[in-house]
């Protein structure tokens, strides 16, 4: 077995799309305590966000590999036929589209983190900067409580 079949296993695949959107959640919310506190400088900032905004889109890569590869033909039919398929009908469908937003927003916060604190200021942009940084990471809360749910009913028709 080489590196590329462990890296695309169903269980590593799963571990980095968590373990990177964990990382993604968490520079948020180090940036979201940054910009409240107006901690740091403008590259330490950018760093932040930057560091975000990678790991999300990583988390999209190992979980989009997944979802196509494993999740149509493995994981769907299960939850689908056991004790709670509306699990992929709502929440599955739900996590999809709101994890499309995810990373534009995250864009949006460090490309905002490029500005020098005057030109934030100036646009009046750290209130919503805030508030974006926030949405980012409260969605990536979402998006790893609705996955939560997909696990469990998975697990739930697999034993019944």
């Amino acid at each position: 077995m080489d590196i590329v079949d462990i890296l695309s296993s169903k269980p590593v695949l799963i571990g980095l799309h968590l373990g990177f959107a964990i990382v993604g959640i968490d520079a948020f919310l180090w940036l979201l305590g940054k910009l409240k506190d107006d901690g740091g400088s403008q590259k330490s900032m950018m760093v932040t966000a930057a560091v975000g905004v990678v790991a999300f889109i990583a988390s999209w890569f190992a979980g989009g590999y997944y979802y196509v590869v494993y999740y149509g033909v493995l994981v769907k039919p299960v939850i689908k036929s056991g004790v709670a398929p509306w699990v992929h009908n709502i929440v599955m469908e739900t996590k999809e589209h709101i994890f499309l937003f995810v990373i534009p927003l995250a864009m949006t916060v460090f490309f905002i983190t490029l500005l020098t604190r005057e030109e934030i200021e100036q646009l009046k942009l750290k209130r919503v900067t805030l508030w974006l940084a926030g949405a980012v990471a409260m969605l990536g809360l979402l998006i790893g409580a609705m996955g939560f749910m997909i696990s469990a009913a998975a697990r739930w028709g697999a034993i019944n």
